[in-house]
């Protein structure tokens, strides 16, 4: 079995991160993928309170494992956040802005981890300095909001800057392979989004998940008026969504100005498409994984899977020649 410092922290087995995917995460994947021996993480946002509770109280029916919860800084809802306080998850995980040191302390309070995740050294050197627990390096080729660099050159360059806090490589991986290479880099693991947003537990869709499938890396784009309809607060990170091309999306890439004069009545059609579940149709976020993906696998079989694969790409890589 391949167990790294990571694993011991968290209680799991193997070292595999589902991402706080927002609203497509749901309990059964969550739990799924915690049953698996990987540690499943429910979004808390953006979606409505009341089904982040239903989904929160649903999944210690479903495990026993440890779980993680993921907050949207710039999106933080104490309602929410009192919730999960509640709920005593092994892990808070955050995104998107500078870890708050007050809900650092709380969480710690609470005997809760906080993972937080980054898209540059400067930025992981914040999170250390606010007494973080595990830091997510993630490379641009992430879906969802990214930055600019790649995993390969990011993530042992955080290794190198946060040492000993574990650093986990998120951005590009989608099987065992990518798991392998992340832990070549000095990572303790993995968190990884498309491949189980493909996974049958997984929310959001069956055209979103079928849209995977077909997609090659380069269908995907950083959605770069994005920014212009969602201004990122003043203590938020700089990054810009990767998505799959969709009509509405090359639209306004083409008329960014446009966007921000309309930017309140774009806002509400997207939260509008989260809300009914149609955000495939508009913005549908993933990474470039998306060519490594051909088949909606249980979530279970998906970590079972990578940890099979990496075990045995470092086999064969330590049978080289020397």
């Amino acid at each position: 079995m391949l167990r790294t410092s990571l694993c011991d922290l968290l209680g799991i087995e193997h070292p595999i991160i589902q991402a706080g995917m927002g609203p497509v995460t749901t309990a059964e994947l969550v739990a799924t993928v915690s049953n698996a021996g990987g540690l499943g993480s429910l979004g808390a946002t953006p979606r409505p309170i009341e089904e982040f509770r239903q989904h929160l109280t649903r999944i210690p029916e479903l495990t026993e494992r440890p779980f993680a919860v993921n907050h949207l800084v710039p999106l933080l809802n104490e309602e929410a956040v009192a919730l999960t306080l509640e709920a005593k998850p092994a892990v808070i995980s955050l995104a998107l802005g500078n870890p708050p040191s007050d809900l650092v302390e709380r969480a710690h309070g609470s005997g809760i981890l906080v993972m937080h995740q980054v898209h540059t050294v400067r930025q992981a050197r914040q999170a250390a300095e606010r007494r973080v627990d595990i830091i997510i390096a993630q490379g641009n080729e992430a879906g969802g909001n990214c930055g600019t660099v790649s995993a390969l050159a990011l993530v042992p360059q955080v290794v190198d800057a946060v040492s000993p806090i574990p650093v986990v490589a998120a951005g590009g991986i989608a099987d065992g392979r990518g798991l392998a290479a992340a832990l070549v880099l000095g990572a303790q693991g993995i968190n990884i989004g498309t491949r189980f947003l493909a996974s049958v537990e997984a929310g959001g869709g069956e055209s979103w998940k079928q849209a995977i499938l077909a997609a090659e890396s380069e269908d995907t784009l950083k959605v770069e008026f994005w920014n212009d309809i969602f201004p990122p607060p003043t203590d938020g990170y700089d990054t810009s969504p990767r998505a799959l091309r969709t009509p509405f999306i090359e639209e306004w890439q083409q008329h960014r100005e446009q966007a921000k004069r309309e930017a309140e009545r774009l806002r509400g059609e997207l939260m509008m498409a989260v809300q009914q579940e149609r955000m495939h149709e508009m913005t549908p976020l993933t990474g470039q994984t998306t060519g490594l993906i051909h088949e909606i696998l249980p979530a279970g079989q998906v970590v079972r899977r990578i940890a099979a694969e990496a075990e045995q790409a470092l086999r064969e890589a330590s049978n080289l020649p020397q």
